[in-house]
């Protein structure tokens, strides 16, 4: 029996690493993304490597309504998506009063409106059909508030938290719901969002391991790596207040009131 994944953000870094993933295992692939010419490359890649259907919808999920187009879309072609993998979303960085309004909300819409949207609209199918997967990529931000990427850091927290609860909900209905939290990922996400931040960044093809092994064996928080772990470990520990301080220390822009977007 065909079983089809959707991913959104495909075209690069982690998107495009579990996407791979999902067609070695033999899932068709319903790719999502702006960039039209990269989606294409990435579908001829995987339908002759692995033999599966690839289907493309070039789509900016950030824009009103999109998620209403894609999902007719797809219903259109025929196809029944088993396998949902949100991990499309931006990042801005700066202080919060000189960003751009429109853009933090398109950053809202796409980070939280699209990805709660398209688990509405594919869930309750899973747990009809007692089968199917939602990852949802958010990161280990969505562990403490982040000065200087407050939206991003806020947008990441909503989606640790609704993960969680809905992995609680489908207990016992044989649905995977999971989150993935990866910390700095070599993906150029923080050079992009104008962040200056000098830490060592993990490979996107480990972190699309990590995630794709852990919502497959339905565990409920996936954070690849030791070190991001002992992050993770420490921040729960440490006095918000003193997290606060250490990132306001080490995300502070050299130009605070510049603004950069990254999507991911």
């Amino acid at each position: 029996m065909t079983k089809t994944a959707l991913i959104t953000g495909a075209s690069t870094g982690i998107g495009l690493d579990l996407a791979v993933l999902a067609a070695r295992d033999g899932f068709d692939c319903i790719l999502v993304s702006r960039n039209e010419p990269r989606l294409h490359e990435l579908k001829k890649v995987l339908e002759k490597r692995y033999r599966v259907s690839v289907h493309v919808f070039a789509l900016d999920l950030s824009e009103h309504q999109a998620v209403k187009r894609l999902t007719s879309a797809i219903a259109d072609a025929g196809l029944t998506v088993d396998f949902l993998i949100n991990n499309a979303g931006f990042g801005t960085a700066g202080e919060f009063i000189e960003l751009d309004a429109e853009t933090e909300a398109e950053e809202v819409r796409l980070n939280v409106n699209a990805l709660t949207e398209l688990t509405k609209a594919y869930l309750p199918g899973m747990v009809e059909r007692n089968h199917g997967y939602v990852l949802n990529v958010a990161s280990v931000a969505a562990l403490q508030p982040g000065p200087y990427m407050a939206v991003y850091y806020a947008t990441k927290a909503y989606v640790l938290s609704l993960t969680e609860a809905l992995h609680a909900e489908v207990k016992g209905t044989g649905v995977h719901v999971s989150v993935l939290c990866p910390g700095p990922t070599d993906t150029g996400f923080f050079n992009r969002a104008g962040s200056e931040m000098m830490v060592s960044k993990m490979p996107s093809h480990l972190v699309a391991f990590f995630g794709y092994k852990g919502v497959m064996t339905n565990k409920r928080v996936i954070v690849p790596g030791v070190s991001n772990q002992l992050l993770v470990a420490a921040a729960k520990l440490m006095p918000r207040a003193v997290s606060l301080e250490i990132l306001r220390r080490f995300q502070k822009p050299s130009d605070a009131g510049s603004e950069d977007v990254s999507t991911i």
